[in-house]
């Protein structure tokens, strides 16, 4: 059943003033005269400009008083022109005479100023220029709390992530009985998962972040927590992993699950089970006033309960927005509290190398008083059902 098409449109430039205007309240409460963001995420959250990411660095320079400025390299000139509520300043080329980001500061006319990722080769040059450089991204704490609208492009894209899946579950028996492989599968679920979320709203997000990313491995592969898609025809017996990534408007969600090629055994229903009760633990434990590594800690117990300790390989989730993995991230040495309308995925893992690999993929979204599970696959296919019957 395909996805139910809603009224959504990007981003528009009063949510990109209003991100402005809290990084002026940032930079003005530490003394600065502004900030300069680098990160292609941030710039693109702060102006709303979708480039291609190259070795010629492009910045946002928002000062306390004054007008934003936007400072590309002269081949990008004609793309940023249509954005909005910025002004313009470019360079020729890069390396150039001068770095590019020296002379975005030069530009600036700043003293003291946040940048919010650099280059160590510039700091040396920077610091004879102006008084203060403070290396910190104090973009990204706007960026963990999501406004009403990123939320709901959130829980569009979990819904065609889900979709891949759904086509995946249904095709995988007639595809590997015909002989396919694993990027047989993959090619066929991505398609068309990507057609649909194409058609539904390739017009209206033209020009931004639109796409569906995703891997499918199995049998031993499986093992490989980063195993990518090969041609490896799935086996009678085999675990089968896919894990979805979709991005609407710039925002990603995630779904991923394991399916068994054949029946299931009892050695696979008890990891199966395990990964669930640990998915569970890490939604109950996603409480607002948390620290993100007790979440991890809380969600990673069920495994290690399950005398699944030793096949654990990653922490249970991360943070997403702009990017598919951003902080904060719920793992070890994270202590930042979970706030409301905060996004993070679920991802239970056992990995068990030369034998066979699990994992499961939730996207959750933190509210006051529950955790809303925007990606439904998992809550809709139970595990006996997540079966490929050859």
């Amino acid at each position: 059943m395909l996805p139910i098409v809603r009224p959504i449109k990007p981003l528009g430039e009063d949510f990109r003033q209003s991100v402005r205007d809290a990084l002026r309240h940032s930079a003005a409460a530490r003394g600065l005269d502004g900030v300069l963001l680098l990160s292609p995420a941030n710039v693109f959250y702060a102006c709303g400009f979708n480039f291609s990411v190259n070795e010629r660095p492009i910045g946002l320079y928002v000062p306390v008083e004054g007008e934003a400025k936007l400072f590309v390299p002269l081949l990008e000139l004609e793309n940023a022109q249509p954005v909005q509520g910025v002004e313009l300043g470019v360079y020729e080329e890069f390396p150039g005479l001068v770095h590019p980001v020296v002379w975005m500061v030069c530009q600036s006319k700043a003293m003291r100023i946040a940048i919010d990722m650099l280059d160590a080769r510039q700091i040396a040059p920077l610091k004879t220029l102006i008084d203060e450089v403070l290396l910190e991204d104090i973009a990204a704490p706007l960026r963990f709390v999501k406004t009403a609208v990123e939320l709901e492009l959130t829980r569009i894209a979990a819904l065609y992530a889900d979709l891949s899946l759904t086509r995946l579950h249904a095709e995988a028996a007639n595809i590997i009985g015909q002989g396919g492989t694993e990027l047989d599968l993959l090619a066929d679920s991505t398609g068309f998962a990507l057609a649909a979320l194409k058609r539904d709203y390739g017009a209206a997000f033209a020009g931004t972040k639109l796409g569906i990313t995703a891997s499918v491995h199995s049998g031993p592969r499986a093992a490989l927590p980063h195993g990518s898609t090969g041609i490896r025809v799935p086996q009678l017996g085999d675990t089968l992993i896919s894990g979805v990534g979709c991005s609407l408007g710039g925002y990603h969600a995630e779904s991923g699950v394991t399916l068994i090629i054949g029946e299931i055994t009892a050695e696979q229903r008890h990891v199966m089970l395990a990964m669930e009760t640990c998915n569970d633990a890490a939604v109950s434990a996603l409480k607002p006033g948390a620290r993100c590594q007790d979440v991890n800690d809380a969600a990673l117990a069920a495994l290690k309960a399950a005398d699944l300790g030793d096949a654990i390989r990653h922490r249970i989730g991360h943070g997403m927005g702009l990017e598919g993995h951003e902080a904060p991230w719920l793992a070890p040495g994270d202590m930042t509290e979970v706030l409301p309308n905060m996004v993070f995925s679920n991802e239970p893992g056992v990995y068990r190398p030369g034998r066979d690999g699990y994992r499961t993929i939730n996207t959750m979204l933190v509210h006051p008083d529950h955790v809303e599970i925007p990606s439904r696959f998992l809550a809709d296919t139970p595990i006996d059902q997540r079966v490929i019957a050859l």
